[in-house]
C-alpha cells in the first residue's frame, strides 16, 4: 500500500514508519493540516490516516475539504477522542474509518488493507497483472487466454494478491483472508502458495509470483525484487 499519515507526533510518525515499510508498504507524512491536505489532492494513495487534532488545520476540516474537492481516498481517522458523538461526527465528515489511541499497529495495518482493498474492487470486476487476469464476477482465471484450474483457497489467494499488486502482502494478512482468526496447524498457506505457484507461473516463462522472506508475497510483472526467494 502507499500511505499517507497526517500527523503532528514525531515519534508516533516514526514508529508507523518502521512498521509499515518493513512489510513493504510506502509512507508520505505531513505534520500539519494544509501539507496533509496538499498532499492527498495531488498525489495518489491508497489510504490516508488522518489525525484530528492538528496543527493550522484540524483533521475534520481536512476531511471536509478533501470531500468537497471529490477526493475518494480511503481515510482513517486516527485520534484519543473516544466519544460516539466524535464517531459520529467522524463518519458524517467523510471518515471511512475510526481508530482510537493508544491503539495495536497490527490492527491498524488490517484496517486500512480493508480500505485499500475495498477502494480498489470498486469498479474493478476484472483484476490484471501482465496477462494474468480474474474476474470477479465469475471467478474465472486466465493467464495468455489459457483458462487456470484452481481450488478455491487458491482462488481467494489469488484475488488477495492482485488487489494489493505490486504491493506486499503480508503472511499473517493472507492467513487472515483463508481462515480468519483461527488459522489451521501447520504451514497451510505455504502449501496453498505452492499450488497457486503450479497452476500461475508453472507453464509460462515469465514468473509473477514472488516470496520476499520475512515479509510476505506479492504478484508482480518484471523481474524479481532483490532478496526475493521464488522457489519458497
Amino acid at each position: 500500500m502507499r500511505l499517507l499519515v497526517v500527523e503532528d507526533n514525531r515519534n508516533l510518525v516514526a514508529n508507523l514508519f518502521e512498521y509499515f515499510e518493513a512489510r513493504g508498504h510506502s509512507l508520505d507524512a505531513a505534520p500539519d493540516g494544509p501539507t496533509g491536505l496538499h498532499l492527498a489532492l495531488t498525489q495518489d494513495y491508497d489510504a490516508m490516516v488522518l489525525d484530528w487534532m492538528l496543527p493550522r488545520m484540524d483533521g475534520r476540516e481536512v476531511l471536509r475539504e478533501l470531500r468537497r474537492a471529490g477526493r475518494e481516498v480511503p481515510v482513517l481517522m486516527l485520534t484519543a477522542r473516544d466519544e460516539l458523538t466524535d464517531k459520529i461526527e467522524g463518519f458524517r465528515g467523510g471518515a471511512d474509518d475510526y481508530l482510537t489511541k493508544p491503539f495495536a499497529l497490527g490492527e491498524l495495518e488490517v484496517r486500512l488493507e480493508a480500505l485499500a482493498t475495498r477502494a480498489r474492487g470498486r469498479g474493478r470486476r476484472v483484476l490484471q497483472v501482465a496477462d494474468l487476469r480474474l474476474d470477479l464476477a465469475t471467478l474465472e482465471a486466465t493467464r495468455d487466454g489459457r483458462p487456470l484450474h484452481l481450488y478455491p483457497a487458491c482462488r481467494k489467494l489469488l484475488e488477495m494478491l492482485m488487489q494489493a499488486s505490486p504491493a506486499v502482502v503480508s503472511r499473517e494478512r493472507l492467513e487472515r483472508g483463508l481462515w480468519g482468526e483461527d488459522p489451521p496447524d501447520g504451514d497451510m498457506l505455504r502449501s496453498h502458495i505452492y499450488e497457486l505457484r503450479r497452476s500461475v507461473d508453472g507453464p509460462f516463462a515469465q514468473k509473477l509470483i514472488r516470496t520476499l522472506p520475512r515479509m510476505g508475497y506479492r504478484i508482480a510483472a518484471g523481474d524479481p525484487p532483490e532478496g526475493s526467494d521464488d522457489a519458497s
